[in-house]
């Protein structure tokens, strides 16, 4: 079989899988604290036919070699924790992370898991938990029933201004964390990320300090998905595969020359 049909296999299979990522990416630009992927490339193995450096004659050696390529493969895809845009929204509810880290929440498995996205509200007791799956925020935090407004400082103190009380009463604080690879944490949906052996284990701390960024309150953080670039990636990824069919369609046309004429 000519070995062009399997290298070029291999282009359609990895533009097929970065296509996926593309589609991901875009079908996500309004998710709150999205974070973009991309796939990543590797050459495969080389057959060599002649290796660089071998004896070509006495005293003579081949200053290049004859090495035949095996196509590509994705290897990875990788997030990318460039900071989103500011989404002003005045709830009270509503953080963002203005800066490097993560909110905590805490799984029904007991685990930790960590999240861009500040869209929390309450649940029935009035903890402050995630909207989506009510996962609550670690460490916990419990706003009082007749809680008439709610202030989060820039370093994450919660404090409510009851009724009955003359003064704003500190009923809890946001606790922050990082990781020295944010793009070795594994993305498991809901806007939520475990820690995984690459990412290292979390380093905690309080925002705006400890090199953590500080909390904006009333605010989101946007997808740093740029649509644009996603298209124009996208339009590269669908070439790519149109000349990866094209080398199929060549070849094929070749083998099917050889088989009538010979």
């Amino acid at each position: 079989m000519h070995p062009a049909l399997w290298i070029s296999k291999t282009g359609l299979d990895a533009q097929q899988t970065n296509i996926s990522v593309i589609s991901n990416n875009v079908a996500n630009a309004s998710t709150v604290g999205y974070k973009k992927s991309r796939a990543v490339f590797e050459d495969l193995l080389y057959q060599t036919v002649n290796q660089a450096g071998g004896i070509s004659a006495s005293n003579t050696k081949l200053p290049n070699g004859l090495n035949v390529g095996a196509g590509t493969k994705v290897v990875a895809t990788q997030k990318q924790f460039t900071q989103g845009n500011m989404l002003t929204t005045d709830n009270s509810l509503d953080m963002m992370v203005e800066g490097p880290g993560f909110f905590e929440v805490q799984l029904p498995d007991g685990t930790a898991a960590y999240t861009r996205n500040g869209q929390f509200t309450l649940d029935d007791t009035g903890q402050i938990v995630t909207p989506g799956s009510g996962y609550v925020v670690q460490p916990p935090i419990t706003i009082p029933q007749n809680a008439v407004s709610i202030t989060v400082s820039a370093e994450g103190e919660v404090s409510v201004k009851t009724p009955d009380a003359a003064e704003a009463q500190v009923v809890g604080q946001f606790s922050m964390a990082d990781f020295i690879n944010p793009a070795g944490l594994d993305a498991m949906g809901q806007n939520l990320y475990t820690e995984t052996g690459s990412s290292g284990t979390p380093i905690q701390g309080t925002a705006s300090l400890d090199g953590m960024g500080s909390i904006r309150q009333g605010a989101l953080e946007t997808s740093n998905v740029n649509v644009t670039e996603e298209l124009v990636n996208l339009i590269e990824g669908q070439r790519v595969y149109e000349m990866n069919s094209k080398v199929i369609s060549a070849v094929d046309q070749m083998l099917s020359y050889v088989n009538q004429n010979l």
